[in-house]
């Protein structure tokens, strides 16, 4: 389905906002080029959590390591050099565990959920812009973290690889 019209609101560097004409209905849409988020358990049987500020939710959230796709780079490849960065791991057996919209109500950012098992440590580069505290939680410890967890895609994360234990 395609909307009847459509103009460019706002370009920023991330996103952008499209106004949609549905029949005499408008609808505000956020593009997003799309993201990963990487359950990361290494050798020892412990996932890795990024604890960092988020400025929209004015305060620090535990997560799992995650970010945005580049323009023409593929999803896996993102994952990899995303938990590179933020995390400093890398290596192991990587597996897709699921593909969600993150708000479909107004935004068409696309989640893909990814499990490394058996990462080791590499060489931890994060952007000038991000400051990580890194948060290390035994496979046995996660579902008792769980209530503190407040995004979604860790939450799905966390818990589509419990249940798949």
């Amino acid at each position: 389905m395609k909307p009847d019209e459509k103009r460019t609101a706002f370009e920023g560097s991330l996103i952008s906002v499209e106004v949609e004409r549905w029949g005499e209905y408008e609808r505000e849409i956020v593009r997003h080029p799309g993201a990963v988020a990487i359950v990361a358990i290494d050798r020892a049987g412990r996932v890795t959590l990024v604890r960092q500020f988020r400025e929209p939710a004015r305060r620090q959230l535990l997560e799992l390591p995650a970010g945005t796709c580049e323009p023409d780079e593929e999803p896996l490849a993102t994952a990899k050099r995303e938990l590179e960065e933020e995390a400093g791991l890398a290596g192991g057996e990587w597996r897709l565990a699921a593909t969600f919209f993150s708000s479909p109500g107004f935004c068409d950012e696309l989640v893909r959920v990814y499990v490394a098992e058996g990462v080791g440590p590499t060489r931890r580069a994060p952007e000038d812009d991000e400051e990580i505290e890194l948060v290390s939680v035994a496979v046995g410890k996660l579902e008792s973290l769980l209530p503190e967890i407040e995004d979604a895609k860790t939450l799905s994360g966390l818990l589509l690889f419990l249940r798949g234990r």
